[in-house]
């Protein structure tokens, strides 16, 4: 084994580098649109007083297990000539589900599993904010006569027509996110 490693140093002039973690950077646009918005935001919340308390979130995660691959198991060797490798993902999962949670500054208001190998879609996702409008009037009263605000991310789902036309039907204000 060291043989191999004499080789691969010496001869190949190769060594070993562990994957880095790399985040995405926003545009010099995205980060003026997200400042205008907090801007905006702040502002409001200032205004209104109560206008925190009418803010649900929706989000969607995938949950997994997983074995974490450690930083002596990222280990490759590489020639100077080749760029470190980034690592980004986890190893295989013996369990993955996509959870959707909407949450207010209170509690969670629903909670619910989308079904097994699937990912949230359009159609799946009317039907699940129709059980969350109604989890809405069960859960939180005071907000009964559409008194909310939906903030959710800019998914391909949430900005689909047919989303956009339900929450226009319903009455559902929808708060600005950021690109």
């Amino acid at each position: 084994m060291e043989n191999v490693r004499r080789i691969l140093r010496e001869e190949l002039n190769m060594r070993i580098v562990c994957a880095k973690m790399v985040q995405k950077l926003p545009s010099d646009e995205q980060k003026e649109r997200r400042k205008e918005l907090g801007l905006d935001l702040l502002q409001r919340t200032e205004n209104e007083p109560d206008f925190l308390n009418s803010i649900i979130t929706c989000d969607e995660t995938w949950v997994f297990t997983y074995d974490p691959e450690t930083k002596r198991q990222s280990m490759h060797w590489k020639s100077t000539s080749f760029s470190i490798k980034k690592k980004a993902g986890t190893s295989l999962s013996n369990f993955n589900a996509m959870l959707i949670v909407f949450f207010d500054i209170q509690r969670i208001v629903l909670a619910g599993w989308v079904p097994s190998g699937q990912k949230v879609n359009q159609q799946n996702y009317i039907e699940v904010l129709t059980k969350w409008r109604e989890s809405v009037r069960r859960k939180r009263p005071v907000l009964r006569r559409n008194w909310w605000i939906l903030h959710q991310d800019n998914a391909p789902a949430h900005n689909a027509l047919s989303v956009k036309q339900l929450l226009t039907n319903k009455n559902i204000t929808v708060l600005e996110h950021p690109t």
